[in-house]
């Protein structure tokens, strides 16, 4: 059961560049008493809350580091960006599965449109 749903901040200017990769309005993140599953078109990832660490509210950033389903190029974190104002950075305790990539992924940021209260949910 979904406690909450958090739908990501869309940009009206990447419609074109996000379009490919299936994202549509049921994509967000689902928070329910256990486990959290962030969606992005064909990708998600799933983890029992108990593997959250810690979260931290960032932006904004370059629109070519945020938006899209991107590696980080300073550590193995994934990000499902549909804007580059403002998200949230999941840490997890252990890696999750990888999505893309060569490596399982030890954080995961998402532009949501209610990074707070998303960071409230996961705690």
């Amino acid at each position: 059961m979904v406690d909450r749903f958090f739908p990501y901040e869309r940009d009206g200017r990447w419609k074109i560049l996000l379009a490919p990769l299936g994202i549509s309005d049921d994509d967000g993140v689902a928070v329910s008493d256990n486990t959290m599953r962030a969606t992005f078109g064909y990708w998600s990832v799933e983890t029992p809350l108990t593997n959250v660490a810690g979260t931290l509210i960032t932006g904004p950033h370059r629109w070519y580091t945020a938006v899209g389903l991107r590696l980080s190029f300073s550590d193995d974190g994934l990000t499902f960006g549909t804007n580059h104002l403002r998200g949230l950075c999941i840490e997890f305790k252990s890696k999750v599965t990888r999505v893309i990539g060569l490596h399982d992924h030890s954080a995961l940021w998402v532009s949501v449109a209610d990074p707070e209260g998303l960071a409230a949910a996961l705690t």
